[in-house]
């Protein structure tokens, strides 16, 4: 047994400096010349102890703290891409995270899409407050911890800094974390720690790494032990084309040993397949060759598996080495079967997403949401996903959609998309999906409401007012009070025996002519048909006048009607009673 290396991964909104903060870790290793200090690897990057305690030493010193886990794996593609790649049995294999923030932009979108990912998988993290560089007067002291260097800052820039970490613990505390800037934390476990960085002078850089260590040294326990010698078990972070090879996979193992020649399963959205590993390739920094081949990889690490049969496998599938084939098929599927194997019955939307891991996320976001999904998996968006939407259509028009994250939309696609009108809605940040989802539906509400006020009768309901006939025919001009729906000129009126007795030729309120009448208003119609005295009298309720086919019709769109129009429909249909 042995202590691994936590995995890191880093979050947050594009250009708020993910990508800066692992270049400058990697930087200052080259700079140092320090020997094996960093490992390039496939998909990550390890620092050593060595270089984590050669980088806060001042702070390691001054907390008296001592590293005892060998190193940090960071995954070197930062994004939530990467987050949700990192899967084990519906949970993710990042240790830790760090969210990243732009401290003078605060949250973003994909802050808060962030925010949420790392809330639904119960990882912990502690924030990057980048760029506080840019603090108006910040005087930079290039490679200082934090606290070193805001000591050195005027009281108003010191002030400025905290007013916008107050912005930031605002934002935290809206999503029940409770946070506070980490040299003021008495108790890490309660509290959100955030690090003020400028990744641009490495202020605060070293403040970060010796954080992400301890917290993890610290907190995640047995959980970073492994058997050295036990079967490999990892995760699918991309599934990639490499000239001369074909089809190959980048995997960050996590546990145990994986050797050339083991017989290893993942995941297909046919079901878990099994092939052999042919080769291990790990990066040849500086090298005439691309990648070296290796006999074996111990976890943690990132390595390049070539190996037969990896066209269909899923990125953020879990990848393990073999122990008893039928077993292991049985375990993968079950544990993902929720997810994308299963086809539910009845009408739900169509899901395609870049991996396993993001429709997970996408998955329990609309369920959260109440809004089935009938079909979910991983890759692009082809003419059969719309196909299929288009059936869904037919039983219910509002979840007849195709969903896309992050993927391809085939040709094909669109233009069956086009020729069907079945929508596809596509985002690469997760809750905009389901924001676009809402917004399309509310958009075809609307449009199928103008649709209906252009074909259909609206239920309405009148009362003529006593006192108020200014005309008793050819037309008849007298004054009503809606009691309820809408009444609109060549709307056709009906008595309580369902008679039609006339039809409205003009409206009209305080004298000026109006297109349309709504519950509550007292106005003026004219009608042709009534002759008023003999066929209506004066208090006589009426009611816009419908047939059986205009009935059945308002019965599949009741959604578009209130409490009160829903009514007035029952009493209509009630006086039709012969057709139904």
């Amino acid at each position: 047994m042995k202590i691994r290396s936590p995995i890191v991964a880093t979050l947050g909104h594009v250009d708020h400096g993910k990508t800066t903060i692992l270049d400058q870790i990697r930087g200052s290793n080259v700079a140092s010349k320090e020997a094996g200090a960093i490992t390039q690897m496939i998909g990550a990057s390890y620092i050593t102890q060595e270089t984590i305690n050669g980088m806060a030493k001042r702070l390691s010193d001054k907390m008296k703290f001592q590293l005892k886990i060998p190193g940090l794996l960071f995954i070197d593609t930062p994004g939530h891409e990467a987050f949700t790649n990192l899967r084990d049995r519906g949970g993710s294999i990042a240790d830790i995270a760090i969210l990243v923030v732009d401290v003078m932009q605060g949250f973003q979108p994909q802050t808060i899409e962030s925010l949420r990912i790392l809330k639904q998988y119960k990882t912990p993290f502690v924030v990057a407050a980048n760029k506080i560089d840019l603090v108006q007067g910040w005087k930079s002291y290039e490679g200082e911890p934090f606290t070193a260097s805001f000591s050195k800052q005027p009281e108003h820039v010191q002030q400025k800094l905290d007013e916008k970490l107050y912005g930031l613990m605002g934002k935290l505390s809206e999503y029940s974390f409770d946070s506070e800037r980490y040299d003021r934390i008495t108790d890490f476990s309660k509290q959100i720690a955030i690090i003020p960085i400028s990744a641009r002078t490495k202020e605060g850089l070293g403040d970060l790494l010796m954080l992400i260590a301890g917290l993890s040294q610290r907190f995640l326990g047995d959980s970073l032990n492994v058997e050295e010698s036990g079967k490999g078990k990892g995760s699918i972070l991309e599934v990639k084309e490499e000239k001369g090879l074909g089809t190959t996979l980048d995997v960050i193992l996590f546990d145990g040993i994986l050797r050339k020649g083991d017989e290893i399963i993942f995941l297909t959205s046919n079901g878990a397949q099994s092939t052999k590993v042919r080769g291990l390739l790990i990066p040849n920094i500086g090298g005439k060759e691309k990648f070296n081949y290796v006999d074996e990889v111990v976890a943690a690490a990132g390595v390049k598996i070539f190996a037969p049969g990896t066209e269909d496998a899923m990125p953020g599938s879990p990848i393990n080495v073999v122990m008893d084939f039928e077993d292991d098929k049985k375990a993968l599927e079950a544990a993902f079967h929720s997810v994308v194997f299963e086809k539910k019955e009845g009408p739900g939307v169509i899901l395609r997403a870049d991996s396993l891991g993001s429709v997970e996320a996408i998955v329990k976001l609309f369920k959260d949401a109440e809004i089935p999904i009938k079909d979910a998996g991983v890759g692009k968006i082809t003419r059969k996903a719309v196909v299929e939407a288009s059936n869904v259509a037919a039983a219910d028009h509002y979840l007849g959609v195709v969903l896309g994250f992050n993927v391809d939309i085939l040709d094909e696609a669109r233009e069956e998309s086009n020729n069907s009108g079945i929508k596809i809605i596509w985002s690469n940040i997760i809750y905009h999906l389901l924001d676009q989802y809402n917004e399309w539906v509310k958009e075809e509400k609307e449009r199928e409401k103008k649709e209906m006020l252009a074909k259909l009768p609206w239920p309405g309901k009148l009362k003529l007012l006593p006192g108020y006939v200014f005309r008793v025919n050819k037309p008849a001009i007298f004054g009503v009070e809606v009691l309820g729906g809408r009444l609109k000129k060549q709307y056709k009126l009906m008595n309580k025996a369902g008679e039609v007795v006339g039809e409205v030729r003009e409206i009209q309120k305080e004298k000026e002519k109006v297109e349309e009448a709504t519950s509550g208003q007292q106005l003026a119609i004219s009608c042709d048909g009534i002759d008023y005295g003999k066929n209506v009298q004066e208090g006589d309720i009426l009611y816009v006048a419908m047939g059986p086919d205009e009935i059945k019709l308002w019965d599949t769109k009741l959604g578009m009607l209130n409490d009160e129009e829903k009514t007035i429909l029952e009493e209509v249909k009630r006086m039709q009673k012969r057709y139904f």
